[in-house]
């Protein structure tokens, strides 16, 4: 189902020279900026999730808070990356069979990696997702070091093929992010072609100004009514 997407070497070779003491400041600034806002936010998920599990119960949902999904990260390992479920359980064995009878929806999956009217959502996940808090756990990811505040979102291993060897090896040469270049580039609208792209020019430019912008530009989305998460 996947469909390989190859980008030009030439287009997409990235250099980047950790031994550089500029990078390195930089580097070391990051992490202590990431350990920073993850205690914050991950004071901030206690009672948040107190507040989404009484919300299931109202809805009776008796799934689990929690989704857990293994995603690509730095150097290429996989790990667990959390986040508030926001579909029903077993939804990606729902969603084969959804694409296998709708062929629209499969096209549409195939080139966004997303469903604009996803059938899968349940309520208090439209609710999540619709203000940004679906991908609040992940705050856990990024004190334990397997993500940053802003980054590449991270891929699924699934779409290793897709990417391409060459872009492949260009994204995972930094940590994924809890926010980053698709986000407020409209995630929804951008095809899995141009998220890549834009992913690799994050990376080429990567610096303390530029993560900066993309937390700024996150925030005003959020208290953004017509953005969110789709």
């Amino acid at each position: 189902m996947d469909i390989d997407i190859q980008t030009s070497k030439k287009a997409n070779e990235i250099d980047i020279d950790d031994n550089n003491i500029n990078k390195k400041i930089y580097k070391v600034i990051k992490r202590i900026v990431d350990i920073i806002g993850a205690l914050v936010g991950c004071v901030i998920l206690v009672p948040l999730t107190l507040v989404v599990w009484i919300a299931n119960i109202v809805v009776k949902d008796n799934g689990p808070v929690f989704y857990i999904q293994k995603r690509i990260g730095k150097n290429g390992k996989t790990f667990k990356m959390y986040k508030f479920r926001s579909m029903v359980v077993n939804a990606d064995k729902k969603l084969k069979r959804y694409l296998l009878d709708n062929p629209e929806a499969n096209e549409e999956y195939m080139t966004y990696r997303k469903l604009t009217n996803d059938p899968r959502i349940t309520p208090v996940g439209k609710f999540l997702r619709k203000a940004s808090l679906d991908e609040f756990p992940q705050f856990i990811n990024v004190l334990k070091g397997d993500m940053s505040l802003v980054g590449p979102r991270p891929y699924l291993p699934r779409e290793k093929r897709a990417i391409g060897k060459v872009a492949y090896n260009q994204i995972i040469k930094v940590k994924p992010g809890l926010t980053g270049p698709w986000q407020v580039n409209g995630r929804s609208e951008v095809t899995l072609k141009d998220r890549i792209n834009i992913d690799i020019e994050y990376i080429k430019k990567e610096n303390a100004l530029s993560d900066i912008k993309f937390l700024l530009k996150t925030i005003l989305k959020i208290f953004n009514k017509n953005e969110g998460a789709k």
